[in-house]
């Protein structure tokens, strides 16, 4: 595996004193195949820093969602250990929350309802419920639209209120499985710079899958990249950009060089595989 040295830490959060600090992940030889099936994933072992942003790339197949799955206790490993903030998955999945690709919004409930359904299904009392659903709407630039239903709001208004929904629950690890990959290249590129404004407030962990090399290297400071056929770590890269990072973040020569780095590494790994 090649690593590329690390040599930007990301941004103390503002709000540090408010909540418990983010914990690091860890996989120590994690395998997994479902039944009798091949691998998927094969003898992975990395280390994720508390409060670091990584993105997962690789080929089709490569065990992407796979591992945010396993990360998020959805799926049990078939071997290897991971770790987070030194608990088992489903012993930390109070604390995790998960962004998936569709906005899996229920249509018959309005915004703030939908946003507010964990903290309900957590029994959370009405007046904490209407706190906390006013804060992550805030966030998300929503508030105004509380109201509505999910019919009558936009691709990228009903991804913010997924993600408003997962804030709700004050998660210290944030894992995202491609929840920009079906929206226009511009309201991609909004979603990403409101998404990271977010973190400047909201300190947590977060893992990102995605197919975007440049999506993967403006939000990130680490990113991961999976071969295939089965899923192993190829190599390690880091984005040595500063944050906050801004639309002009993408015009910088910097940028543009590392996008060109990973798309090579990226292009070596599907053409091992093809």
């Amino acid at each position: 595996m090649a690593v590329f040295p690390l040599d930007t830490a990301p941004r103390p959060s503002p709000l540090l004193g408010r909540m418990s600090a983010p914990p690091t992940v860890e996989f120590h030889g994690v395998t997994k195949r479902f039944g009798d099936g091949p691998l998927v994933l094969d003898r992975v072992s990395l280390t994720v820093a508390a409060g670091d942003f990584v993105s997962i790339i690789g080929p089709s197949g490569c065990g992407k969602s796979t591992a945010l799955r396993l990360i998020a206790g959805l799926s049990p490993l078939s071997g290897g250990r991971i770790a987070i903030g030194g608990q088992a998955p489903e012993e930390a999945a109070a604390e995790t929350a998960f962004v998936f690709q569709e906005p899996t919004l229920l249509p018959w409930l309005n915004v703030a309802h939908n946003v507010e359904l964990p903290l309900r299904l957590r029994g959370t009392p009405a007046a904490q419920r209407a706190a906390t659903r006013a804060r992550v709407l805030d966030l998300v630039r929503l508030g105004e639209r509380a109201a509505a239903h999910p019919r009558q709001l936009s691709g990228g208004q009903k991804m913010r209120v997924s993600i408003a929904r997962a804030l709700s629950l004050a998660p210290r690890l944030l894992l995202l499985d491609e929840p920009f990959g079906a929206l226009d290249e511009m309201t991609r590129e909004h979603l990403n710079e409101e998404l990271l404004a977010i973190r400047e407030q909201e300190r947590w962990t977060a893992f990102f899958v995605t197919h975007s090399v440049a999506e993967a290297v403006f939000l990130s400071n680490r990113i991961f990249v999976l071969s295939a056929n089965p899923g192993r770590l190829h190599t390690e890269i880091a984005v040595p950009l500063p944050y906050p990072r801004t639309p002009e973040t993408r015009h910088s020569p910097r940028y543009h060089e590392i996008v060109a780095n990973v798309s090579r590494v990226l292009r070596s790994v599907v053409d091992a595989v093809a």
